[in-house]
């Protein structure tokens, strides 16, 4: 079948290498899930090593040493680069984007493609560099100078030298993909579809593109000059040569916290695409969102500082920067408290998207309120590098990432594979994380208050700050629950592929385009170029009861959407 010249690919080499973007984000799908199982083990290497328990040298058990540096490293760089953004931005990007305009593939498939192969080399490189003797073993994933610009600190060359490579090319690939989100959304829409008909999660994807777009060519720029300093000789972060290790924090933060709004705003996109179908009801303050949503990607570029108040910056740059971190507070709130008018007085459905996504809001308010004590200098001064922070940024990075990840798969999984996931494996999925990522990271909080620093491989060094090892041990359990909690999903992710219920076109009885495809979407997606008639954020898409409105208003056989 060809659409438009764009033909279907034909043979295995031609689909490995597709250009559909349904393809692609499989592809991206498939690795992210794999680096996340070794994102996991990683995590859970460290944490015992951290607990520990009846080994006869306090703090010398599974990883120590450079072997233990190496390991924060890599599952730092892994969860944040190859995990959250090839499932976020790379696997639902690409699904849901030509879907939800109602075009039939990515503005340049083939650039398209190449981001993933992109992608998928820099995934190889980054696991080469692990196997490398020593590893990236000094630089933690945020590669301060100068234990990252100076090669004698890491006692070897190739690891970071490798890991600085990965990092480049993933952020290239994903330069090439935010290229294609946003001309896909703003030149590709179906008839009738105006910028203020998108569908959130699409308009969180096109804001997150932006702000990687804007905010990732300082982190290229101090990467290529860090990799200079460690092959060429240069100082531009070496104090001795007139360098200043700060100037990789500032361009390393300039990107590092927006980077946490490219990471949020999918996930809260997702979110608000399944609040409205399992409580039948439209979405509170479509245009609100939107908003906070614009206002949200403005105020990201200027909070990074807040990661720098112990770092021997300017002491006057701390109150700008706690103000403008409280107030980016205000527009992400103001999301959360529409996704709470949306579930009011609706008729909710409890089921596995509907789940996970109600245990984002509540997990990610943890992780929302202990950001404001971070981002006040007077506190950040005291819990600053303890465990407080640890658990504090899993708390904030976890729910829009792996819940909101969860809620999506579960959503589209008809879509994508044209079959139903089982709903009980999907339940006790929902259980054993919600409760274990609690089990986690709660008890972290505790150990950094009371002055646990992270990023240390021996907790007997530290036993003037009390016992916590029934908190370590505590905490090594709910990672090894987490991870076990996580078979459900494999299980039924793969099992459901061959022997889930047939899905129909529109299970869920949902509203935006994608609904009117196939299950799962013929190559070039539609039969014919849906139209859109009116209204944001209502499409009425066949098989649905239209029990949201009085018939008048949405007349049958239009697509139509009302504002919320």
């Amino acid at each position: 079948m060809s659409h438009d010249g764009h033909a279907e690919a034909a043979g295995l080499w031609s689909r490995i290498f597709s250009t559909d973007h349904k393809v692609i984000a499989k592809q991206y799908l498939f690795t992210g899930i794999a680096m996340a199982f070794l994102g996991g083990i990683l995590a859970q290497i460290m944490r015992l090593q951290l607990s520990n328990p009846g080994h006869p040298v306090p703090g010398l058990g599974v990883v120590q040493g450079i072997k233990y540096n190496a390991t924060v490293t890599m599952h730092g760089t892994v969860m944040i680069f190859w995990v959250a953004m090839p499932l976020l931005l790379g696997a639902f990007g690409n699904f849901l984007i030509p879907l939800m305009v109602g075009t039939r593939d990515m503005a340049f498939p083939r650039l398209n493609m190449l981001s993933y192969w992109t992608f998928f080399l820099s995934t190889v490189v980054l696991v080469s560099s692990f196997l490398v003797p020593g590893g990236p073993s000094p630089v933690g994933w945020t590669a301060y100078p100068p234990l990252s610009a100076i090669p004698a600190y890491s006692g070897n060359t190739w690891g970071v030298h490798l890991w600085i490579l990965a990092v480049a090319l993933e952020l290239v690939a994903f330069l090439m993909g935010g290229i294609n989100y946003i001309t896909t959304a703003i030149n590709l829409r179906a008839p009738g579809m105006r910028m203020r008909d998108l569908p959130l999660v699409v308009w969180m994807q096109i804001a997150a593109s932006i702000i990687f777009l804007f905010s990732v060519g300082p982190l290229v720029a101090g990467a290529v000059m860090l990799l200079l300093d460690r092959t060429a000789g240069t100082g531009f972060y070496n104090p001795a040569a007139g360098g200043d290790p700060l100037l990789f924090q500032h361009l390393f933060w300039f990107f590092g916290h927006p980077e946490v709004y490219v990471l949020l705003l999918p996930g809260l996109g997702i979110v608000a695409e399944i609040l409205p179908v399992f409580s039948r009801k439209p979405i509170f303050g479509y245009r609100m969102i939107v908003w906070s949503t614009v206002v949200t990607g403005l105020l990201s570029f200027v909070v990074w500082a807040h990661h720098q108040f112990v770092s021997g910056i300017d002491p006057r740059l701390a109150a700008p920067f706690s103000l403008t971190t409280i107030l980016i507070s205000v527009p992400v709130a103001v999301t959360l408290f529409c996704f709470m008018a949306t579930l009011y007085r609706g008729s909710i459905e409890f089921k596995t998207p509907m789940l996970f996504a109600l245990g984002m809001m509540a997990v990610f308010l943890i992780g929302g309120v202990t950001g404001i004590l971070n981002g006040s200098a007077a506190a950040d001064i005291y819990i600053h590098d303890t465990y407080f922070v640890v658990a504090h940024f899993h708390y904030a990075l976890i729910p829009p990432v792996f819940f909101s990840f969860f809620a999506g798969i579960y959503y589209w999984y008809p879509k994508m594979f044209g079959r139903m996931m089982n709903e009980t494996l999907g339940r006790l999925h929902f259980l054993g994380t919600f409760l274990f990522v609690n089990v986690t990271f709660l008890p972290m909080f505790v150990m950094g208050l009371r002055g646990y620093p992270r990023r240390v491989y021996d907790p007997s060094q530290f036993v003037a700050l009390g016992n916590m090892g029934g908190m370590q041990i505590l905490a090594t359990i709910g990672t090894a629950g987490l991870l076990f909690s996580q078979v459900p999903l494999l299980i039924n992710f793969f099992g459901s592929m061959k022997r889930g219920r047939v899905a129909g076109a529109n299970p869920w009885r949902a509203n935006t385009l994608e609904w009117l495809a196939p299950s799962p979407p013929q190559h070039g997606n539609f039969d014919e170029i849906p139209s859109v008639y009116r209204w944001p954020y209502e499409y009425s898409a066949p098989g649905r009861d239209n029990d949201w409105y009085p018939q008048h208003v949405a007349p049958e056989g239009a697509l139509s959407r009302k504002a919320g």
